[in-house]
């Protein structure tokens, strides 16, 4: 029997989700639009771009595990985690529409305008979402509980991202009113109010229920030991690399696919949408497939068959749109646990990590989990402009034969390559269901009588 105390209402699941739905307003629009932004709107060149994200999400993705370091040391009557969602919404609300802001200046300042605003940006959605993420890893001790507040999360995530698939360009048209550059603007300005809105009731109904032993004193070299010495958080984080390098790629390649490949950039709404509402589906049985197969099965399941699914699609002619969107719908229903399941997997992480060194880093091993998601974006999104680069991509221009088949590999062939190395790599992890029922009986006589802060 689950103690009541361990049991999340429906209302602080969603309360929690809502805070994925934000973030996803700043992810979704980094994965499928950024680059194109980029390129197409703020007119820098591909391979430029390509490196810019390299640079600066890989520069972003080390200060990761400071902001979880932070977090954890964090003391205030919100709780360790909860304060971030009050503090730096309206700054990354601010550094997003920065961003999506087109100066009247030359080339090189451009170049460096992006690098600033971009990096600013992802400093504040790290502020953040860091403290986020970790938050779920405090709400309840319980891994099925966790298993199913990951999921509900994800829910909220995608409702956002079908929004932001469908929706995005349609809106960077109306209000730009002919002029993209201020409509992606006054886009920025509009999904930074639904943003902090949301973080905002996050940050109001949910509790923060787990805090370190007692006895732990801050030591971030023990904390940094626990986390790298645990083979289980090897293993993940290098899955969860090539899975998010899988995902970047395939996102990112989607509008120039449909505007160049198959000449219906009208269509690209519809593409993501079916993407997004399949992958809604994939993870509505998540809670299921971890509770049939376990998490680990159910994490290789999903990225196995993505993989095939992903690869499939080169195979599409340009004018067989059932195929495409056939294809489209299976492999993204087939990843939908995928994401769902690894943050539920760092929960188990951080059990595992107290259970063995007495030590809980709860936001370090959540900000490493944000470290792998964003070096993994980061490697997808520089593969994607070399890609571009390297198969002769010409920005507005009518595209050679080896320019599309360029584009036709970086949304079929290298992301289910990618995702096929993350199910390789997964086969050596080992902490399954039945190892994770011990863990949490043996924590829960530790902590007894479970240490709840009085946080409001």
């Amino acid at each position: 029997m689950m103690p009541a105390s361990w049991h999340l209402s429906l209302w602080e699941k969603i309360a929690y989700a809502l805070g994925d739905s934000a973030s996803n307003f700043y992810w979704k629009t980094f994965e499928y639009f950024l680059i194109f932004y980029y390129t197409d709107v703020f007119g820098l060149p591909a391979a430029t771009v390509g490196t810019m994200m390299l640079v600066t999400r890989v520069g972003d993705a080390v200060i990761d595990p400071l902001m979880g370091v932070l977090a954890d040391r964090t003391q205030t009557r919100w709780g360790r985690f909860r304060p971030y969602l009050l503090w730096f919404p309206i700054p990354l609300a601010a550094a997003g529409v920065l961003t999506f802001t087109t100066p009247n200046i030359n080339a090189g300042e451009k170049a460096l305008y992006a690098y600033v605003t971009y990096s600013l940006l992802m400093l504040m959605y790290t502020a953040v979402n860091i403290p986020y993420t970790a938050l779920m890893g405090v709400m309840t001790p319980n891994s099925i509980e966790r298993t199913s507040l990951s999921s509900l999360r994800f829910i909220g995530a995608f409702v956002v991202t079908v929004f932001v698939q469908k929706f995005t360009l349609s809106l960077v048209l109306l209000l730009g009113r002919g002029d993209n550059a201020r409509g992606w603007q006054a886009t920025m300005i509009l999904y930074g109010l639904l943003a902090v809105l949301m973080f905002l009731t996050c940050f109001k109904f949910t509790r923060e229920r787990i805090v370190p032993p007692e006895d732990q004193k801050t030591n971030l070299k023990l904390d940094l030991g626990t986390v790298i010495t645990s083979r289980p958080w090897r293993v993940l984080f290098v899955a969860v690399v090539f899975v998010l390098a899988s995902y970047a790629v395939r996102g990112a390649a989607s509008a120039y696919y449909f505007k160049y490949y198959v000449n219906r950039e009208d269509l690209l709404g519809w593409f993501l949408v079916v993407n997004g509402v399949s992958n809604l589906l994939g993870i509505v049985i998540t809670p299921w497939v971890a509770k049939s197969i376990g998490k680990k099965r159910g994490f290789m399941l999903s990225t196995g068959t993505g993989a095939l699914l992903f690869g499939l699609l080169y195979v599409a002619s340009p004018s067989n749109l059932s195929l495409i969107f056939g294809l489209q719908a299976l492999s993204s229903f087939a990843v939908g646990p995928a994401a769902p399941l690894f943050f539920a997997m760092y929960a188990d992480i951080a059990d595992h990590a107290e259970w063995l060194t007495a030590r809980r880093a709860t936001g370090l091993i959540f900000a490493s989990a944000m470290f792998a998601i964003k070096f993994g974006a980061a490697l997808g999104g520089w593969v994607i402009g070399l890609l571009l680069a390297f198969f002769g991509y010409v920005a507005n221009g009518v595209q050679t034969g080896n320019a599309l088949r360029g584009i036709g590999v970086s949304i079929s062939i290298v992301p289910g390559v990618l995702l096929a190395l993350a199910t390789l790599v997964l086969t050596t992890y080992e902490l399954d269901e039945r190892a994770m029922l011990r863990i949490e009986a043996d924590l829960t006589k530790r902590r007894e009588p479970l240490n709840v802060p009085g946080a409001s």
